[in-house]
């Protein structure tokens, strides 16, 4: 069974940085497409990154560019979202996703396996 679970939530002030984490089980991830989404209270869930585990090709929501990168471990099956210079509109439930389709891009619906998500809150 295919678990992603992550990790490095928490409170930062404005400006900071965050490492989040998404270890990943129960199969190889490495032909596969991992993203990272978002959601705030009362909205809807958002792109944040996504990345092409095997050729490594990224893409990033216009409202992250510059400031978050996303990378994987592929022998650690462990994909990473770098938050830099975070805001309070950064605030939201993290979601790890995954999928076979290396070709899943920005949209949640085109990715299979989640995880349980993790707070990121932003004080300004």
């Amino acid at each position: 069974q295919v678990q992603l679970v992550e990790s490095g939530g928490g409170l930062v002030q404005a400006g900071g940085s965050l490492r989040l984490s998404c270890a990943v089980s129960g199969r190889s991830f490495s032909n596969y497409a991992m993203g990272w989404f978002r959601q705030a209270p009362g909205k809807e869930r958002e792109f944040v990154a996504r990345i092409s585990w095997s050729g490594g090709m990224t893409k990033y929501a216009d409202s992250v560019k510059g400031r978050f990168t996303i990378s994987g471990d592929n022998k650690e099956n462990t994909v990473y979202l770098q938050m830099n210079s975070l805001k309070p509109e950064d605030t939201a439930v993290y979601y790890c996703a995954g999928d076979r389709a290396w070709y899943a891009d920005i949209e949640p619906h085109q990715y299979g396996y989640w995880g349980q998500g993790t707070q990121v809150t932003v004080s300004s």
